[in-house]
């Protein structure tokens, strides 16, 4: 069993019967009464962030967790299937481990965090940009260019994301997975 002298950033810890990861935390030692660890921590499967304070030595327990790379092949009924690169291995991810299902590609290579006791997947994270094309928007202006003014748009994935006006429809784009916001244009 650990303690709170073990604590460093992207350590996985079980708290309050819940996986979290360590975002950042701080050592205090006041003048006055006994010496803690602050810390900032995100639940795993919700992603929340949470902010806890351990008193100095308080029994953590450590939990062992892998990041693993791992291809989406296709849907199966409510399930994603990926497969492994290495090992061909084959594993099925409900939607409610994935944050951003709508923007997930056939042949896409995702990190998938792994229970490493357990060999139970945890959460899948998508890459930060996916290069997707855009198969539906109303048509552009010709030189609209000066304002920020933003148009809805479904990409190949089937998301719907809002794009600047002069983007039209076949064009290809990137796209932040994290907040669904348009990046550029891709030539």
């Amino acid at each position: 069993m650990a303690t709170t002298a073990d604590i460093k950033n992207g350590l996985c810890i079980k708290h309050n019967d819940k996986l979290f990861q360590i975002i950042e935390f701080q050592h205090v030692k006041p003048g006055k009464g006994p010496a803690f660890v602050r810390t900032k921590m995100r639940q795993i499967e919700s992603g929340k962030v949470l902010d806890h304070t351990f008193s100095a030595g308080h029994k953590i327990e450590i939990v062992r967790i892998e990041n693993r790379e791992y291809q989406y092949l296709y849907q199966e009924g409510d399930q994603y299937v990926f497969m492994n690169s290495e090992t061909f291995e084959q594993v099925n991810i409900p939607p409610s481990m994935i944050e951003k299902p709508e923007f997930l590609q056939e042949g896409m290579i995702c990190n998938i965090l792994f229970h490493a006791e357990e060999e139970a997947p945890l959460v899948l994270e998508l890459p930060m940009h996916i290069i997707s094309e855009v198969t539906y928007t109303e048509p552009g202006i010709k030189g609209d260019t000066a304002t920020n003014t933003m148009k809805p748009a479904t990409i190949a994935t089937g998301a719907e994301i809002k794009v600047p006006l002069f983007i039209d429809t076949g064009e290809v784009i990137k796209v932040d997975t994290r907040t669904g916001v348009y990046v550029e244009r891709v030539k």
